[in-house]
């Protein structure tokens, strides 16, 4: 009894994968061009495939070859253990969105400063960033880019601290008597 009740179960599953492969066939006649599949439809195929075999699989495949997908299945497996979910990004690491609005804070909040007293201040505060970041975040930001601290770019300011300086060495020569009137 046993046997003739599992022998029924196999033909049934039989007669249905047979009715699945007609259908698909004639599904697969239907469709003009290529079947795009998901990287999701590609390992679920993969994974059934596998397990079924070569034989059973070039038999029933419709949509691609049994050689394409047992090929997926083994580029899976060989992403499962490639290690590059380990592995490190390459390049430089980001600036933490909070070091760089910081950055341009300090910039508008102290216009004459350079990138070196832009570094400087940041290393007070326990941040670690380059004098060529600082000046790349305000290129970025669309702040001017300033020089050095000790090489100003000429302007107003600079020409009054000039004048301003040339009145006391004029005045202090004065009150020497290396200069008289």
């Amino acid at each position: 009894m046993l046997a003739y009740v599992t022998g029924s179960v196999d033909q049934e599953l039989l007669r249905r994968n047979e009715y699945l492969v007609a259908e698909n066939r004639i599904l697969r006649h239907q469709i003009k061009g290529r079947v795009r599949l998901s990287d999701e439809d590609r390992r679920s195929l993969a994974e059934i495939g596998k397990a079924l075999g070569r034989r059973a699989l070039a038999e029933v495949a419709t949509v691609v070859k049994a050689e394409t997908i047992l090929s997926w299945h083994r580029r899976l497996v060989a992403r499962r253990f490639d290690g590059s979910a380990h592995r490190k990004k390459l390049g430089r690491p980001r600036i933490v969105p909070q070091v760089e609005e910081l950055v341009v804070q300090m910039a508008k909040a102290n216009p004459g400063w350079g990138y070196d007293r832009l570094v400087g201040a940041l290393a007070d505060l326990g941040h670690t960033i380059s004098d060529q970041a600082v000046g790349n975040l305000l290129k970025r930001h669309g702040l001017p880019r300033r020089l050095n601290g000790r090489n100003k770019p000429p302007g107003r300011n600079s020409f009054e601290a000039t004048r301003k300086c040339w009145q006391l060495r004029i005045l202090s020569r004065r009150r020497c008597g290396l200069l008289s009137v």
